[in-house]
């Protein structure tokens, strides 16, 4: 039931229809050209589902982006995801193909001697199955031979086992090929951080707004995020410098890890006998993130910029064409070389101005109010904001060098939004002032001053449904505007959960198995950790000890797991004598407990596990952590 009396999507104002009217720029149409290249097929209807027969994903649904651009979409963003709805099997380049569109990323294949070389594998497995069944389909079955995961994000190793299994990376006949630290960081952004993170991406890439003018277009990186969960298998090679050769089946391959760029765990590659360059996802076409609004470690735009520097260097003169995780690809060595050039300078320019400004003393909202990408840049196709945004991405440089606070010390500690709100509507004389203010500044198109009040009033009162619903107006209209699709998405998320409420996920749905079950013993500790009700511990000072027998002979067997000062802490490769229990498992058995499978207790009662000692230190941890909730609100208390 809606919160607000009328919840339907609205019109473009005419202070929104003005400004789209005017805000296309001139882009080269060879970038439909470049979408389209080497096209051999497709899957007709579209629609990609999974084993049970669910929708992954259906690029069918966004068949109303034909045509010119309706006045609720910023023009260059509808251009973009135009370009993006291409889907289906492409040929690069003699050797190397690509399956587009029915992800938010690209599947990449690389026929070797006798297989497949596949170069991230999708966000999830329905989407990888349909990847390989097309090429199979018109080129003919080969094994998959090896992965390349690109880098840390699910969306470049969530499908894994669409193209291979554990059981064939086990037994050698598919290798896993990762950057350094893939791992460590999968799980610092999947797992430490997942319940908050993945509740944001619902902002970022709105799965949850319905394709339409007046709804979701697009992802900037690609059309959309496919549904399902992720699964992992872990790296079974890692690539530790630039410059390592590798020969896979027969193909050729020389790395260069850029840690810290696009992802903390990232790589490019060189293919010499296609002459073709792998960027990963350090280049795109668009402007990328310097910090995604989902959240995660901010990214070192002045190394990014150099590592695409030496990607030039080093491959610049031999490559012919040049392909990334997502979009499509460019053609011919000058073509390469310009985009390169472009890319690299993009970076760099947004971290030099940033701090140029800083240094004279600006703070963040300033710098993000004064800096305008020049006419370099706005030529160009993809260096617009479609993903990243000049606005965030100033704000994530100045947050590397000066962290969030501006220095101002009324801004160090301030007060939490909801007593914000109740105060600033006490000061405006009461929620019907604000609401005034607020229709007003709506009537004159001031739309991000009109946020701000109306969020006031919505964290002071959100019971109050006229409030809501100018909210929602607003950050509708804001969402129209925006040509950066990540900002589109969040404002007509909030605008939808502003009239519907927060989404219901059920109570504390536990986090994806398929990550997981690829996690260290120590990683799956710290996921414990972060969990454990502080507030609820105090006093207790206990050690437990945890025998691995599927661990055996290794430096995981033994675990000691430490409370101590309403903290955990954890002890790899022996076992305390002032522990009060002995537990032994196996890991995989702990992955079923904590993802609510099973429970410690129907397991003692099995006899899978052992339990020595006193079975209540075992209760004092696991008894004490929380429940997080994916549907926490956002827009509101």
């Amino acid at each position: 039931m809606a919160l607000v009396p009328d919840s339907s999507p609205k019109p473009a104002t005419a202070h929104t229809q003005a400004l789209n009217a005017t805000a296309a720029t001139p882009l080269d149409p060879a970038d439909f050209d470049r979408a389209r290249r080497g096209f051999i097929a497709s899957i007709e209807s579209g629609l990609v589902t999974d084993s049970a027969g669910r929708r992954a994903s259906d690029i069918s649904r966004y068949g109303f982006l034909s045509g010119d651009a309706p006045d609720t979409v910023h023009p260059n963003l509808w251009r973009h995801a135009q370009l993006n709805a291409h889907h289906g099997l492409f040929e690069v380049t003699d050797g190397v193909w690509q399956v587009r569109g029915y992800d938010i990323s690209n599947i990449t294949f690389i026929r070797s001697n006798t297989g497949w070389i596949v170069v991230d594998p999708l966000t999830v497995e329905a989407t990888a199955r349909a990847g390989y069944d097309l090429i199979t389909e018109h080129l003919g079955h080969r094994p998959v031979v090896a992965v390349i995961y690109t880098h840390s994000h699910a969306d470049h190793f969530g499908g894994v086992l669409g193209v291979t299994t554990q059981a064939d990376v086990d037994a050698g006949r598919c290798i896993i090929i990762a950057p350094e630290g893939f791992l460590h960081e999968v799980v610092g952004e999947n797992i430490i951080a997942g319940p908050a993170m993945g509740r944001r991406a619902l902002y970022q890439f709105g799965p949850l707004l319905p394709p339409g003018p007046r709804g979701h277009v697009d992802c900037g990186l690609g059309n959309s995020i496919p549904v399902g969960p992720n699964t992992l298998i872990a790296p079974t090679h890692d690539i530790t410098r630039t410059g390592e050769e590798m020969v896979v089946d027969g193909v050729r391959i020389v790395f260069q890890l850029t840690p810290e760029t696009e992802a903390p765990a990232e790589m490019n590659f060189f293919f010499p006998d296609f002459e073709a360059l792998c960027m990963a996802e350090n280049c795109s076409h668009t402007m990328h993130n310097l910090i995604p609004i989902r959240g995660a470690l901010v990214r070192n735009s002045l190394q990014w910029s150099k590592y695409i520097n030496e990607a030039l260097e080093l491959f610049g003169a031999d490559t012919h064409v040049l392909f990334t995780s997502h979009n499509w690809p460019r053609w011919g060595r000058e073509d390469a070389r310009e985009f390169l050039e472009l890319q690299r300078d993009l970076y760099k320019w947004m971290h030099d101005q940033t701090m140029r400004l800083a240094n004279k003393g600006y703070v963040a909202a300033e710098i993000a109010d004064t800096l305008k990408l020049p006419d370099d840049f706005l030529a160009h196709e993809h260096t617009h904001g479609y993903y990243g945004d000049l606005v965030h991405n100033s704000k994530a440089v100045y947050q590397r060098y000066l962290s969030w606070y501006d220095g101002n010390p009324a801004n160090l500690n301030k007060l939490p939004p909801v007593e914000v709100g109740r105060r600033y509507v006490e000061l405006a004389g009461g929620a019907d002032n604000v609401l005034a203010a607020g229709r007003a500044a709506f009537a004159a198109g001031d739309f991000r001053w009109g946020a701000e009040l109306m969020n006031h009033l919505v964290f002071a009162d959100p019971t109050n449904a006229e409030a809501r619903a100018v909210q929602a107006d607003m950050l509708e209209q804001l969402g129209y505007q925006s040509e950066s699709s990540t900002f589109r998405n969040a404002y007509l998320m909030g605008a939808q959960e502003l009239r519907f409420g927060p989404p219901d996920f059920g109570p504390g749905a536990a986090r994806a198995r398929g990550i997981l079950v690829a996690m260290t013993v120590e990683q799956i500790f710290d996921t414990i950790s972060v969990r454990l009700k502080s507030e609820e511990v105090g006093g207790l000072d206990l050690r437990i000890d945890w025998t691995f027998p599927d661990l055996a002979g290794t430096p995981d067997e033994k675990w000691t797991l430490g409370l101590s000062h309403r903290t955990l802490f954890a002890v790899r490769g022996r076992h305390d004598a002032a522990s009060v229990a002995l537990i032994t498992i196996t890991r995989t058995l702990l992955v079923d407990i904590l993802t609510q499978q099973t429970t410690f207790m129907d397991q003692i009662a099995a006899g899978t596990i052992t339990l020595d000692g006193d079975a209540g230190a075992l209760l004092s941890i696991f008894g004490n952590l929380d429940a997080f909730t994916p549907g926490f609100p956002i827009v509101e208390p």
